[in-house]
Order: C-alpha cells, then sequence, then structure tokens
C-alpha cells in the first residue's frame, strides 16, 4: 500500500491528540486503581487519525441521523473513548474523566449507551460491539436504498468499529461478520488492535489462525498497516470507505501498552493500573508532563472549537440536502421522517386483526397472520429468521427478502446464527428507525442470551419471536423443548416475557411489544393449535395489562393462573371443579412483567389476598410462580426435561392435565381453610 500523506498540521494534530489520549487514559485507570490502559495506549494513533481525518460527526447534536457511528468494540479500553468524547466537546467533563468507574459517574468500567453521550452501544462482553456494528450498516444500507435518489444522498455514513484479538475470537464476531461479507456491507470498516496479546499472554497461546485470510472468505476487504504509522493507517481508511461493495478490516499491528518501557507488548499492560513508578516512566516516555494529571495541552482547547465547527458544519450541510430533497420528493420525505421520529404511525393499531371463537390456530401462525395484518401500516418493522422463517411464521406475505442487490427488502435471512442474529437487530435498533424483530426456537435462546441481555440494558426496542414453546412440539423431543427457559427469560430485567394463550392474545402481545419501546420483549408462541377465546374478553388492552380473567367469578373459591397453552388446561380444569360446586376465577397470565407494572389496585382486584386457594400451571420450571400462588397455593410444571412423543401424550404423562389441576384446585382449597 502506498502511504497518502497527511499534511504537517494534521500530522501534528493527530499527534498531539494520540500523546493527549494516552495521558487522560493513563491517569483515569490509575485514579481508579483499576481497568485496562493497554488498549487506548496501543490504539491512540489510529483512533486519533480516524476521529481527526475521517469521523464525521456533531459533538453538540449526537442523534443527528447522518452521523458516523463509532463502535468501541473492545469496550475494556473505555478510557480511549472517554478521552476522544471530552476532547472532542461532547457533554463528558474532565471531571467525569477523573471519576473513571465510580459510583454514579458518566465513566462506567465498560461504555454504556444511553448513560453516556457519544456512546453508540453499550459494549465490553466482546464480540457483541463489531457484531452489533453490522446491524448498524444494516441500517444504514436499507436507508440509504430505500430514500436516496440522484443527487440527493440523504443517508451516506460509515459505522466504524476498533475490535479486539477477544472480538474475533467470540463466536457471534464469526456469525456476524460472515453475514456481513454476504450482505456486501462496504459502510462497515473495522479497525483490529492486532496486538497478539490478550489476559493469558500471547495469543498464539489458543489463536493461529489468519485472521486477514478468514475475513477474505467471509467476502470483506482486508489490509493490514503499521498502527503507529499515521500516514499509512490514514491511506487505509481512505481506501476502505472507497471498497467494491465489500465491508473492510484493517489489520493494525500495535503495541499493547504502547510508551510503557517495562509492559509494552505484554499481558501486564492489558488489564490493570501501571502504577505509579511506570506511570511516570511511560509518560516521560511519550513526552506527557508528569504533573498535573489528566494533563490537556494548551493546543487541544483549539481543537475542540475546530470540531465543533466542523460538527456543526456537517449538519448543517445535511439539513440543506434534506430540505431539497424534502421539496423533490415530499412522500419519501414524510416517511423518513415519521420512521426517525421515534413514534408509530397514526392508527396502526386498527389494522390488528381479531380471530372469532370458531379459529384454532397455532399462535405462531395466528403471529404471522397478525404480521401479514400490520406489516405495510409499520414501515419501521424490519423482521427476519435465524433459518426458521416457515416454523416461525416471521415473513409477512409477500415482502421481499433483503438481498446485496436489493436492500430495501424488509425481511432478512440471518441463516443458523441465533446470536448474531440478536447482537445485528440490536444494532439495527439502536441506528434510530427500525423495530427490528427476529424468530428462532425457544429453545435456542440460550444461544442468544448475551445479544438479549445486552437489548435489556441497553433498553431497545427489539422483538425476539421465539416459537415452539414448550412439550408441545412434541416428538422433537427433549433436546428442542424448552423447560427452564421462560424462567430464565424473566429473570433478565427490563426484558418483556409476553406467552399469549391464544390467537387474539397473541394481536394483543405484538400491540404491547410495538408500545413498548423502552426495552426488548420476547414473545413465547406455540407450535400446536389452541381455540380462540371470545375477542371481547381477550383484547388487546387486557393482553398489555400483563394477566385478566377469561373465567370469572365475583367470588370465586379458587384461583387458577395459566399461560400460554396452559391457560387452556386451567379452562377445562375450570369446567371440571363448576360441575362439583366450586366456583373457580381463571386468569391468563401472558406477561407477568406487564402484570407488575400495574397499579395494585388492579393487581389485587384481579389477585384478591382473600382468595388464599391457588394453583398455576405452565409447562416450564416451576421458579417464580410462587409468589401468585402463595403458601397455600401449588404449581404445577415441569421441574425435569421433557420427552419424545405426541405432544397430547406428553403432556398426559407429566401430569398437565385438567384432572390434575382440578384436584390440586381442591387440595389448595382444603389447605387454605376454606
Amino acid at each position: 500500500m502506498t502511504a497518502q500523506s497527511i499534511s504537517v498540521k494534521d500530522t501534528e494534530f493527530i499527534k498531539l491528540l494520540a500523546k493527549t489520549i494516552r495521558g487522560l487514559s493513563m491517569d483515569g485507570v490509575q485514579a481508579a486503581n483499576s481497568g485496562h490502559p493497554g488498549l487506548p495506549l496501543g490504539m491512540a494513533d489510529v483512533a486519533a487519525t480516524l476521529w481527526l481525518k475521517h469521523l464525521r460527526h456533531n459533538p453538540k447534536d449526537p442523534h443527528w441521523h447522518n452521523r458516523d457511528r463509532f463502535v468501541l468494540s473492545a469496550g475494556h479500553g473505555s478510557m480511549l473513548i472517554y478521552s476522544l468524547l471530552h476532547l472532542h466537546g461532547y457533554d463528558l467533563s474532565l471531571d467525569e474523566l477523573r471519576n473513571f468507574r465510580q459510583w454514579d459517574s458518566l465513566t462506567p468500567g465498560h461504555p454504556e449507551h444511553g448513560h453516556t453521550a457519544g456512546v453508540e452501544t453499550t459494549t465490553g462482553p466482546l464480540g457483541q460491539g463489531i457484531s452489533t456494528a453490522v446491524g448498524m450498516a444494516i441500517a444504514e444500507r436499507w436507508l440509504a436504498e430505500k430514500f436516496n435518489r440522484p443527487g440527493h444522498e440523504i443517508v451516506n455514513h460509515y459505522t466504524y468499529v476498533i475490535a479486539s484479538d477477544g472480538d474475533l475470537m467470540e463466536g457471534v464476531s464469526h456469525e456476524a461478520c460472515s453475514l456481513a461479507g454476504h450482505l456486501k456491507l462496504k459502510n462497515l470498516i473495522v479497525l483490529y488492535d492486532d496486538n497478539s496479546i490478550s489476559i493469558d499472554g500471547d495469543t498464539a497461546l489458543s489463536f493461529s489462525e489468519n485472521v486477514l485470510k478468514r475475513y477474505e472468505a467471509y467476502g470483506w476487504a482486508t489490509a493490514q498497516v503499521d498502527g503507529h504509522d499515521l500516514n499509512a493507517i490514514n491511506t487505509a481508511i481512505s481506501n476502505a470507505k472507497n471498497s467494491d461493495d465489500r465491508p473492510t478490516i484493517i489489520a493494525c499491528k500495535t503495541f499493547i501498552g504502547f510508551g510503557s518501557p517495562n509492559r509494552a507488548g505484554t499481558a501486564k499492560a492489558h488489564g490493570e493500573p501501571l502504577g505509579a513508578e511506570e506511570l511516570a516512566l511511560t509518560k516521560a516516555e511519550l513526552g506527557i508532563p508528569d504533573s498535573p494529571t489528566f494533563f490537556i495541552p494548551e493546543g487541544m482547547i483549539d481543537y475542540k472549537a475546530i470540531v465543533e465547527f466542523h460538527g456543526n458544519s456537517y449538519q448543517s450541510e445535511w439539513q440543506e440536502k434534506f430540505q431539497a430533497y424534502e421539496k423533490a420528493f415530499p412522500q419519501e420525505a414524510a416517511e423518513y421522517q415519521q420512521m426517525t421520529s421515534g413514534k408509530l404511525p397514526a392508527n396502526w393499531e386498527k389494522h390488528l386483526p381479531t380471530f372469532s371463537t370458531d379459529t384454532a390456530m397455532a399462535t405462531r401462525k395466528a403471529s404471522g397472520a397478525v404480521l401479514d395484518a400490520i406489516f405495510a401500516h409499520v414501515p419501521g418493522l424490519i423482521g427476519g429468521s435465524a433459518d426458521l422463517t416457515g416454523s416461525n411464521n416471521t415473513r409477512p406475505k409477500d415482502e421481499a427478502h433483503l438481498t446485496p442487490e436489493a436492500f430495501a427488502g424488509r425481511y432478512v435471512h440471518y441463516g443458523v446464527r441465533e446470536h448474531g442474529m440478536g447482537a445485528i437487530m440490536n444494532g439495527i435498533a439502536l441506528h434510530g428507525e427500525f423495530i427490528p424483530y427476529g424468530g428462532t426456537f425457544l429453545v435456542f435462546s440460550d444461544y442468544m442470551r448475551g445479544s438479549i441481555r445486552l437489548a435489556a440494558l441497553m433498553e431497545q426496542q427489539v422483538v425476539f419471536v421465539f416459537t415452539h414453546d414448550s412439550i408441545g412440539l412434541g416428538e422433537d423431543g427433549p433436546t428442542h423443548q424448552p423447560i427452564e427457559h421462560l424462567n430464565a427469560l424473566r429473570a433478565i430485567p427490563n426484558l418483556t416475557v409476553i406467552r399469549p394463550a391464544e390467537a387474539n392474545e397473541t394481536a394483543g402481545a405484538w400491540k404491547a411489544s410495538l408500545e413498548h419501546s423502552h426495552g426488548p420483549i420476547a414473545l413465547v408462541l406455540t407450535r400446536q393449535g389452541l381455540n380462540s377465546f371470545d375477542p371481547a374478553v381477550a383484547t388487546a388492552d387486557a393482553v398489555c395489562k400483563g394477566a385478566y380473567a377469561i373465567v370469572d367469578s365475583a367470588s370465586p373459591d379458587v384461583i387458577l393462573i395459566g399461560t400460554g397453552s396452559e391457560t387452556h388446561i386451567a379452562v377445562d380444569a375450570a369446567k371440571l371443579l363448576e360441575a362439583e360446586g366450586i366456583k373457580a376465577r381463571v386468569i391468563s397470565m401472558p406477561s407477568t412483567e406487564l402484570f407488575e407494572a400495574q397499579p395494585d389496585a388492579y393487581r389485587e382486584e384481579l389477585l384478591p389476598p382473600s382468595v388464599k386457594a391457588r394453583v398455576a400451571i405452565e409447562a416450564g420450571v416451576t421458579n417464580g410462580w410462587h409468589k401468585y400462588v402463595g403458601d397455600s397455593g401449588e404449581v404445577i410444571g415441569l421441574d425435569r426435561f421433557g420427552a419424545s412423543a405426541p405432544y397430547k401424550t406428553i403432556y398426559e404423562n407429566l401430569g398437565l392435565t385438567p384432572e390434575n389441576m382440578a384436584a390440586a384446585a381442591k387440595r389448595s382449597i382444603k389447605k387454605a381453610g376454606k
């Protein structure tokens, strides 16, 4: 590669910026007495070149739609991004850098989206950042193909990633980067910190593959540079921006802990403070004053003003372009503004279908019917499946799928890449215009749990569609029958789990999913067919409350609680009890999270403390249900794995039957003393 020369002035600024980043990063880690100085020291030259010469952003408006995205996938090196954000004029004071990793600071140990201005995604769990960035790049490409017109490019930006050896070892990055190559995401540029060091020592202990050859096989463009050669870095990034319809990975050969006389190039530089003596030696080596700490050269003050000027100019130029676009293409401009508003289109919910009582279908099929009805009326919905489209019923009828040649399709074939799918959906959501959803079997939620957890931590509106929700899938047997999964998902803070009992509840579950903008939803759906309830009772509003009475009694002797397909068992058990003169209230509880969010008065009205006889039933582990049934109640569930057989046989042999539930109700009534 022929190096593209940087001007003397820019070279001096980049060197000054890199030196300042190194000083702030070392001081932040030392002040906290914890953290990771190695990556900021090693990648400061790369980051400084990127931010000064290439990154188009506006620190005064971190949410400007057409900004470039920067993702520090190697989130352990968080002082790098905090230093960059402060030095470029984001709302992150020097005091916040001094409070690195301290309570209530804006500089937590790993970058957190929504917590610190300018942080595009939460990173730290390795592999997640680079995989989430694939979703951001997909969103940009989709918007560009959908809205750009000749002479009117209103969407034109890049997603840049700094990734570590550890990021590229993690399996989720393999899944996402493989798809990125297939989709030819030329707007995705990864700067790989190729320092050959991990926590255990030299990466040769466990990592001997040729990374660039692997990425070439994925369909990526590749380059290799000295990560401390500013001209080479700049040239490589410039070439990547002119890529021939391929994402690019640039291996930047760096020294971890650059400048540290005794730790550079070793694992000792990775994850602990340098210590006072080594810190002083390193600052002397790099030409940084040892005092005061958190030193910022006077020239960086001028730089901050220059960045602010350019940021405002970028956004103003874009705004002028959009105004011209709006005049030329008013309909498209209105749709773009609606998608970027963060709001649902007016009256979209009027298109939700209702299902008569003579309808019998699996809730996965009901979900497909709901998508068929609403998809055209919610332009921000973008769906997909991890190679289970026909089983998940996630592709709306007549909807085109997204391909490298036709990118504006709203259906993504993710392939057998559950974890990658989850991270990519997070990135699509974070980009700001879409509500992504994607399907797989509930049992495979284990494969994507890391991505689900980050969606919850970031409070992103991502809809995880999990079908084949129980032993009801039948003959595939215990390997595919989820048992512990519902409880495991409910244990994740900010994740709302909805398990509808029939078709009308499924429509309500989709309503709740699209209106719930501050966290992910897990829709849990059956394979087996289920009869529909009265749509006048099983209303969307009832589902949005998380629980309601599907069979009521003014003064019940016992309360029966069910979710999903087991709600029908509870209804049948109530009929058996009624024949014996026992009054039962049957509560369908599709979502414990939505129910817990209701006012105390509603919850106590539905579950009056005076009725202590209660039975809950769910085809999963019994953990979590005892809070609803109390000391006198019983829980019917499965604290064992399933079996391979027709589903009705499995339910009967494992005791999930109306007869067993009715018997449990009578025992509970006796125990409650009524």
